[in-house]
């Protein structure tokens, strides 16, 4: 398999997390007095924003200055979990971190990485329940609080409007047999049999094409019940996501779709495939309204939940939830006043509202939900709807973070390429890998 050295890489820094220091940091500290004198201090968050997002991400800081006038907030910007961990084992962390990668939570707090934040949650009464009960399944781990949310990710389907009424089509496909026949109905090759505009592009490794949103949607078990083992060798879901992405790459032809998915354009910037039309439907987060507003407001374009498998057609509308996540890694410096800022990043109405009305994120306290600030239009709404969803869900997650992924992911390269001697056989060899992993972790 392709990433086993940095699935190696990435779990042998967490695991010097696991032994430079789980202790429990006790309780939390008396707090100061928030009002009065007090002495003025600056603190740093480092977080993963980068560009328009960063720099709209950094104005929120003024407003929490004003709540506390002594605490300035010095943002650093593009910062991956990997530096984050690293300084936190070289006792050099920042006060609070925010983090993309929701698969490390549970490294993060079994670990003792992130602090456990109930001692403060306890001391000041603070209302968790204030937040959807969804966010805890990627917030917190085995009773341990080590994460806040800051807005979420919600996966759906991106159609072009105009390409659909060019084929006579009018409502997007809910089904999974419907996606490949639209798909097939919206593709235009060109006079040498190449690609001119793909329906969908059903390749590993294509945007935000990954197991992982579309393991929510066939409702493919990462583990079993009780997370001691892989549970991707033996659930039959897997097969049949595999099998129904392999249908549609044969209709392209292996070859044919790799050389199209090679000339793809950049994710984070205007020439991304479904903005100029090289695409007609994609699987993406709700950010992309944000990028499509910035860098192509002309697109005819809307938004729907992506299709089930068809025999899961009564459970249309969830998809994978699941997104920024904030915390105070250990050894912060100045730990009650990281407190003050994670506790107001996390439910400052004023501040979600903002955030998602700029960068388009779906707000993760009902207040923020309920705004009639919140700027919603018809393209977002969808993804709000999905987060409201019962349904709707991020994977299962162990101590072992993003490494499962990593492990599924190569053995769909290799699937989708013809460079696997079976799919039964690859899946349960994913499943060991997994299973090895565990056991490294002492799971």
């Amino acid at each position: 398999m392709k990433r086993l050295l940095a699935i190696a890489a990435i779990f042998a820094l967490v695991a010097t997390a696991c032994t430079a220091g789980g202790e429990d940091p006790g309780p939390a500290p008396e707090p100061p007095g928030t009002t009065g004198e007090q002495e003025p201090v600056t603190i740093e968050m480092w977080g993963a924003w980068t560009g328009r997002e960063l720099r709209q991400f950094n104005q929120i800081f003024d407003g929490f200055t004003e709540e506390y006038p002594w605490i300035t907030v010095e943002s650093v910007g593009g910062v991956g979990d990997n530096k984050i961990l690293a300084a936190i084992n070289s006792g050099a962390p920042p006060d609070a971190v925010l983090s993309f990668g929701l698969d490390s939570v549970s490294q993060f707090c079994a670990s003792g990485a992130w602090q456990d934040m109930t001692p403060f949650i306890e001391r000041d009464s603070f209302d968790l329940s204030q937040f959807p009960e969804a966010v805890f399944q990627y917030t917190s781990y085995e009773g341990k609080q080590c994460a806040f949310p800051f807005l979420t990710d919600a996966y759906g389907l991106y159609y072009n409007t105009n390409l659909f009424e060019n084929a006579g089509l009018t409502e997007p496909p809910r089904t999974m047999s419907e996606l490949v026949e639209t798909a097939k109905q919206l593709t235009e090759f060109n006079p040498d049999g190449s690609i001119k505009v793909a329906g969908f592009v059903p390749w590993f490794g294509y945007y935000q094409f990954t197991p992982s949103p579309l393991s929510v949607m066939w409702g493919a078990d990462w583990y079993t019940e009780d997370l001691s083992a892989a549970a991707v060798g033996n659930d039959s879901d897997w097969a049949s996501l595999f099998e129904w992405q392999k249908e549609l790459v044969d209709f392209y032809g292996e070859d044919n779709l790799a050389r199209f998915v090679a000339g793809a354009g950049d994710e984070w910037s205007s020439p991304h495939d479904f903005q100029n039309g090289r695409v007609a439907m994609a699987i993406d987060g709700e950010w992309r309204t944000a990028f499509i507003a910035d860098t192509a407001p002309d697109l005819p374009y809307a938004t729907a939940p992506f299709p089930v498998p068809d025999d899961r057609e009564d459970l249309y509308g969830m998809g994978q939830i699941g997104g920024t996540i904030i915390g105070i890694p250990r050894g912060a410096p100045h730990l009650e006043e990281a407190w003050l800022l994670v506790s107001w990043m996390a439910t400052d109405t004023d501040t979600l509202v903002y955030m998602a009305n700029n960068v388009r994120n779906v707000p993760t306290t009902f207040a923020a939900l309920e705004s009639p600030e919140l700027d919603v239009t018809p393209q977002f709404q969808t993804f709000l709807d999905i987060f409201a969803h019962p349904e709707s869900h991020y994977k299962q997650t162990t101590p072992i973070g993003a490494a499962d992924q990593e492990i599924v992911t190569s053995f769909a390269e290799d699937w989708q390429a013809g460079d696997a001697a079976s799919l039964g056989s690859g899946l349960q060899e994913a499943a060991q890998q997994i299973n090895d992993q565990l056991a490294q972790a002492g799971v």
